[in-house]
């Protein structure tokens, strides 16, 4: 399952990991989207396959949390960290 994981980080710019029901989750997808930012998403919740796809996710990320979103293979974080980066213009 990891390696289904980092394939998904490897091959999508902006990747996010996310739950349907997460506030958190949709306010840095409404962020991502109001940048006009394109973004592939994984709702664990939604999947059947998706408590390990999160148990994976946070072997590999450390983040217990979602989202948990990548941008060019990169650990962003969750959505404080996207947040931080869009307002210092790293996003």
């Amino acid at each position: 399952m990891e390696a289904k994981v980092q394939g998904l980080i490897d091959d999508n710019k902006v990747m996010v990991f996310s739950k349907d029901y997460c506030p958190f989750c949709t306010k840095a997808k409404s962020l991502l989207d109001s940048k006009g930012i394109e973004y592939e998403v994984v709702e664990l919740d939604l999947i059947p396959d998706g408590k390990e796809m999160h148990a994976a996710l946070k072997s590999i990320s450390k983040q217990n949390t979602v989202p948990c979103t990548y941008i060019n293979g990169e650990l962003v974080g969750g959505c404080d960290d996207l947040y931080a980066a869009s307002s210092s213009n790293k996003l």
